[in-house]
């Protein structure tokens, strides 16, 4: 150890540091200064863990704390308190801050710029923010805050955060202030006393027999309280979100499946001591050919990845029509086959849970999880006792995207707890969450597709196979949706469509924004712009001869009888395409469909508690996560919209003071549902108040409850008299124009949102989701070579950086949704359905390349972009 002395935020630390330690751990653990967070250490690449050192902005966690003797460092916390309350107001204002987990490093960057230069250009703020990475905004919010900060402190008035919580106005995000300050905390900024830190030991192969497992030097050191494996497990060791067929850890005598399957876990007085330890924990392995590839997994005699479950994860099947006869009859017919890849979700918060046990007797488990309720019933489980002695609070997160879904190590924190009787903390590094969590499915699509004379479709023939790896987690899910999805947003009377998910020794793929409905859109756009090169008409033509109205049936059967928005969505891009084409661009259109809500036979719920306190607030209790979508903001809305009260009262909440299980949050459902019963507790609060004989203060200790189920959706296949595969649809329709290099200028999004609850939110999903899908189509991808990914390093995964991005239109049509609180519907996948067929087109247009297989890094626009240059043997990659 060595003392070193530097200046905190103005005040003088004098701190043992151990050789190589980074600032950021110094500032965060030895300092207890948390906006500074850790989205990418030891990498410096994601811009979460910016401080100013000697008045330069550095990225901390690849700063060793030994070279800042006597430096000057300065993080959010140091600032003078006006510009801290500035910089809070312009975020807030501008909406430009979602899951937040990033924004204090980037509000720190804007200071440096502006104390610099006091009128930037958008340009100039986006060249700035190279170091910076979003993955929830796109940017353009988070421009428009620094473009506020810059202002006001030019002297100008600038706009306040929107304080008016009704349905419709752009009512500023709940908490919005201390996120941007870096005050609110996320699970690895919470502290508890005697707390110990944990870390796991991953398998280094994708397929092996563990043969022994030696904890005995990790028990030794010095500060290690617990060290953990599958023989410690009191309960089921099998976890999982529809089969229980993933382990938290792997027993001796058990084959390993994948890079990130967990054999031991450690706790320790401190997580250096506790990754430490666990480098110390010997496993003997005996080597096994690792299945890599779906079809060889699907090929008779392949070895059983799963023990629980046959290679096979899952069928599905649509049939409507004879597509073989429709297909022989068309005037024009077009086959191909469309590959899409491997996609890391990269949100920037890693995973992270604590566990507590309580004087009680029962473990408090602090998640970051899509579905606390889940996280409970498969923690009680691993434990063996009864859900009720697991209590679990959701803590918002730093991003999720159907990442987080499916349990990290939610079960191996909450053990090391119960083993040790003490409070534990883990988090995952960023290799290590790239490793664990599953990812979005490479899917191979096999299309033929047949049209009239006049361009109508008449049948959609496709074989899709997807790579789900080693366990299930929702894998079966995503391609039952990419074969309902199969069609997209158009009228086609005959379908033949087969979807299959296969077990591999790859790592877990299971739900990521859009779930199986882009990979089908990148095929079925793509066919379509084929089908109208064949009969002499443009995409938006072609497009508008088939897309679905009010009374059309929908892939799976269902008539689609409510809500259908996609040709206002078509017409609302109509003079943008038209104008780009004159003037001579490169343009390219696709337009999308997503569910609303899981259906598929599966009931769904909205619950909702509203409490009224004793100091005149109301705690409003849901069972969905809030990941950064919004959520617990317009829940707010509902609220207010329902009983008349000021945004102010209401206070949300999840956790389980109440049984307000509702699954996870995912299929775009969250509104759709917790909306419905937010509006109909609130009701009943309101109903009390009326009159004005009652107060809320004579209202305390009420509980207001609503449980809404929604069981009318039928099973994928059901022979039923009415097929109703899912609640509600978002349209979209998207265009790309690109500049005369070929690089993506310009991206028009037209989005069918039933009502805009809350429109600068709104708007900011459909942003964030076009920076994924252009990343998607272009720039990223997480291959593997025998099973491990090729790099953990953000800059080579090609999420898109702000200089990267063009500049976004987003145009909002409502089509109210009977079924949806006050006609709203879920948004927060459909943004970047079409973005991939979009940008394809555009390609063919401007270079008649027409491409198969994502990402296009073989194009201009791919070639401008600075992110996704990954280096290495592509013949061994999968």
């Amino acid at each position: 150890m060595a003392d070193v002395r530097f200046r905190l935020n103005g005040e003088w630390r004098a701190t043992d540091v151990r050789p190589g330690e980074s600032l950021l751990e110094t500032i965060r653990e030895r300092c207890g200064v948390t906006s500074p967070k850790d989205g990418c250490s030891p990498q410096g690449q994601c811009g979460c863990c910016l401080a100013l050192v000697d008045g330069q902005p550095k990225t901390i966690c690849a700063v060793s704390t030994g070279k800042c003797e006597g430096k000057e460092v300065v993080t959010l916390e140091g600032i003078p308190e006006d510009e801290r309350a500035l910089t809070a107001r312009a975020f807030a204002a501008a909406a430009g801050l979602q899951c937040g987990f990033c924004i204090p490093g980037i509000a720190l960057r804007a200071k440096a710029l502006i104390d610099r230069n006091s009128n930037p250009t958008r340009d100039e703020i986006a060249k700035a923010l190279d170091g910076h990475l979003c993955r929830c905004t796109g940017y353009v919010k988070i421009i428009d805050a620094i473009e506020l900060i810059a202002r006001a402190r030019r002297g100008e008035v600038i706009r306040e955060p929107c304080a008016d919580g009704h349905v419709g106005a752009s009512y500023s995000r709940v908490g919005a202030e201390e996120m941007t300050l870096g005050t609110r905390p996320y699970v690895a900024d919470m502290k508890r006393e005697g707390m110990l830190y944990g870390a796991v030991v991953l398998s280094p192969h994708a397929r092996a027999l563990v043969k022994r497992i030696d904890i005995s030097r990790a028990k030794a050191m010095a500060g290690v309280a617990v060290v953990a494996t599958a023989a410690d497990v009191p309960g089921n060791r099998w976890v999982g979100l529809l089969y229980n067929d993933w382990p938290g850890f792997v027993a001796v005598g058990e084959e390993v499946r994948c890079v990130g399957d967990v054999v031991a876990a450690v706790a320790a007085v401190d997580e250096w001591t506790a990754r430490e330890a666990a480098k110390l924990v010997a496993v003997e392995y005996e080597l096994r050919p690792a299945v890599l590839d779906p079809d060889a997994s699907l090929a008779p005699g392949a070895p059983h990845v799963n023990p629980h479950h046959a290679n096979l994860l899952s069928h599905s099947v649509i049939r409507r029509g004879d597509a073989d006869r429709a297909l022989a009859a068309s005037a024009h017919v077009v086959s191909g086959t469309w590959q899409t890849q491997r996609i890391e979700h990269l949100y920037l918060e890693p995973e992270a849970a604590l566990a507590e046990p309580l004087s009680d007797g029962r473990l408090a488990l602090f998640t970051q999880g899509q579905g606390v309720f889940d996280d409970r019933r498969q923690v009680a489980q691993f434990l063996g006792v009864a859900e009720e002695q697991i209590y679990v609070e959701l803590v918002p997160n730093g991003g999720a995207f159907g990442g987080k879904e499916d349990m990290s190590i939610q079960a191996q924190t909450a053990l090391l707890a119960h083993l040790a009787r003490r409070p534990v903390l883990m988090r995952l590094s960023r290799e290590e969450s790239v490793r664990i969590h599953p990812k979005r499915h490479p899917i191979r699509m096999e299309y033929t597709v047949g049209c009239d004379a006049g361009g109508r479709l008449t049948a959609v023939k496709a074989r899709m196979v997807g790579d789900s790896g080693a366990y299930a987690s929702v894998g079966g899910k995503v391609l039952e949706r990419a074969a309902g999805h199969a069609t997209g947003p158009y009228r086609v009377p005959n379908v033949d469509v087969e979807a299959k998910a296969a077990y591999t020794n790859n790592p877990p793929c299971g739900a990521m924004r859009g779930f199986g409905a882009n990979q089908a859109s990148f095929a079925i756009e793509g066919a379509l712009d084929l089908l109208a090169e064949k009969v002499g008409i443009d995409g938006w033509e072609i497009r508008n001869r088939n897309v679905v109205e009010v009374g059309d049936v929908f892939s799976t059967g269902q008539v689609l009888d409510k809500s259908v928005g996609a040709r206002k969505t078509l017409e609302a891009v109509k003079d943008i395409y038209y104008d780009a084409r004159r003037a001579g661009r490169a343009v390219g259109i696709a337009c999308g469909i997503k569910n609303s809500g899981i259906g598929n036979g599966v009931p769904e719920y909205g619950k909702c508690r509203l409490v009224v306190e004793r100091d005149g607030t109301v705690s409003l209790y849901n069972g969905y996560t809030e990941m950064g979508q919004g959520l617990l903001t317009i829940c707010v809305q509902f609220a207010v919209e329902a009983t008349g009260l000021p945004a102010s009262v209401f206070r949300p909440k999840v956790d389980s003071t109440f049984a307000l299980g509702c699954g996870q949050t995912t299929g775009s459902r969250a509104t759709l549902f917790s909306g419905r019963a937010v509006l109909e507790a609130a009701a009943k609060l309101r109903a009390d108040l009326e009159g004005g004989s009652k107060t809320l203060r004579d209202l305390t200790g009420r509980v207001y409850a609503a449980d809404v189920l929604i069981n009318d959706t039928t099973a994928l296949g059901a022979n039923v008299a009415k097929v109703k595969t899912h609640t509600a649809f978002g349209y979209a329709t998207q265009v790309c124009i690109l500049d005369a290099e070929g690089r993506v200028d310009r991206f028009v999004a037209a989005h069918d949102v039933g009502r805009a609850v809350n429109p600068a939110l709104c708007a900011g999903q459909i942003e964030g989701s076009i920076h994924m899908g252009l990343g998607y189509a272009l720039t990223e991808e997480l291959p593997c070579e025998n099973g491990m990914p090729v790099s953990a390093k953000l800059r080579d995964i090609g999420v898109l950086r702000a200089r990267d991005m063009p500049a976004v239109d987003v145009i909002l049509v409502e089509e109210p949704e009977p079924e949806g609180p006050m006609g709203a519907k879920g948004v927060g996948e459909i943004g970047l359905v079409p973005t991939a067929g979009a940008v394809a087109g555009a390609l063919a247009a401007f270079d008649g390349v027409r491409r198969f297989t994502l990402p296009m890094k073989d194009s201009p626009a791919a070639r401008a972009m600075s992110v996704g240059r990954l280096k290495g043997d592509r013949a061994k990659w999968r």
